[in-house]
């Protein structure tokens, strides 16, 4: 979704839709095209990179180039425009995702694909897209019967997966570092400076500083075995954003301080120490993972958890 929002922002700016000068703000493209603002942010921030529009501090963007008098007072015109349809998979991906991570918290189950089909009206083949996706990132996997498993998310797992991550991070961001545009750590590090402010904010996402620091900065790393092996542990990122509330009871005071320890790391990359700030993001890290030890601990199995009969309890 956001590749096509950046596609079709891009498109827009390359055929003359979008003029220079014409602003472009957040709200308006996510409200325009339908989608929340998480890949709105995403798509302009990537048209930044381009140097397709410019960051006007505490106004959003506007399209870059001579601008004439008319379209420097305007915003950009997005009410006609629509994303794409989405693949079939696509439909259903997030759907399947929430209904996994509110049951794998207490339980192990198995995912049965012809009743996967028949509840969203979809064929096998889709739905074996949809798990093969999933299985990439190690949401779930098959036995050895061949029957598709989404495992138990458990203190001892997290662990293992956060020791992974500490001890292979650091490492990354020691080799990004030199690749890293200072722009893209300035823009990041605001990010995170907006998200304190007055924090929880209004729309708050916490997969967008998450992937910031431990994706698109790291994807600068030029050992791709190392970040191979990183995506693995990716499923780290998933439960959190349908379990915030009703299951986790994550309390504010825990996210706040780890959006303190992301803004750190940017300060020591941007201050040319990349050493220390290794340092700072396998503390940050180990820290996370006694802040999962602590959600799990406060985890209440809500009354009404409904588990789809495409499911079977292990």
């Amino acid at each position: 979704m956001q590749d096509r929002a950046f596609q079709l922002l891009k498109s827009m700016i390359d055929d003359g839709r979008l003029s220079p000068g014409e602003k472009l703000l957040e709200a308006r493209v996510s409200k325009a095209f339908g989608i929340s603002r998480s890949p709105a942010r995403y798509a302009l921030r990537k048209l930044c990179e381009q140097q397709l529009i410019l960051e006007v501090q505490g106004r959003g963007y506007e399209v870059a180039g001579k601008r004439d008098a008319h379209s420097a007072t305007q915003h950009a015109t997005l009410d006609a425009i629509k994303i794409p349809a989405v693949a079939r998979w696509e439909g259903m991906y997030n759907q399947l995702e929430q209904t996994l991570c509110s049951s794998i918290i207490f339980n192990s189950v198995r995912i049965i694909e012809e009743r996967v089909a028949e509840h969203f009206h979809v064929s096998r083949t889709v739905v074996r897209d949809v798990l093969a996706r999933m299985h990439s990132v190690g949401l779930v996997n098959k036995d050895t019967p061949g029957r598709w498993i989404a495992p138990q998310v458990t203190p001892e797992k997290t662990h293992h997966l956060y020791e992974i991550r500490w001890l292979l991070e650091p490492q990354a961001l020691i080799q990004a570092a030199p690749k890293v545009p200072q722009s893209y750590l300035l823009r990041a590090r605001q990010t995170v400076e907006q998200s304190l402010d007055g924090f929880p904010r209004d729309g708050f996402d916490t997969d967008i500083v998450e992937n910031d620091l431990h994706v698109t900065l790291l994807s600068y790393c030029p050992n791709v075995e190392i970040l191979q092996v990183l995506a693995r542990t990716r499923i780290l990122f998933v439960p959190t954003r349908y379990l915030f509330d009703p299951v986790l009871h994550i309390p504010i005071s825990m996210i706040e301080d780890a959006l303190k320890e992301h803004l750190r790391i940017y300060d020591l990359l941007l201050s040319n120490q990349p050493q220390k700030a290794a340092g700072a993001l396998r503390l940050h890290l180990q820290q996370a993972d006694e802040r999962w030890l602590k959600r799990f601990n406060r985890a209440v199995r809500p009354a009404d958890l409904h588990i789809p009969d495409y499911l079977l309890t292990l």
